[in-house]
């Protein structure tokens, strides 16, 4: 099986962003900048989705090449 570190490394990012980090949560609660924090998160997911769909497509596109060559 083909694999790519930087699609890799793409999608642990995406899962940790995912997961409800508690600790960080609170700090940012307790110093008043949920929605910030929230919405810096929300930003970084979907800046991170766009890199990843982007980088699979060039995977898929290298492969291809390969594979006729």
């Amino acid at each position: 099986m083909n694999t790519n570190s930087r699609i890799d490394a793409l999608q642990l990012m995406l899962t940790d962003l995912r997961t409800r980090n508690e600790p960080i949560r609170h700090k940012a609660a307790f110093r008043g900048c949920q929605p910030e924090f929230q919405t810096l998160v929300t930003h970084l997911i979907e800046q991170l989705e766009s890199e990843l769909l982007k980088e699979k497509q060039l995977f898929r596109e290298s492969a291809s090449r390969k594979r006729k060559s």
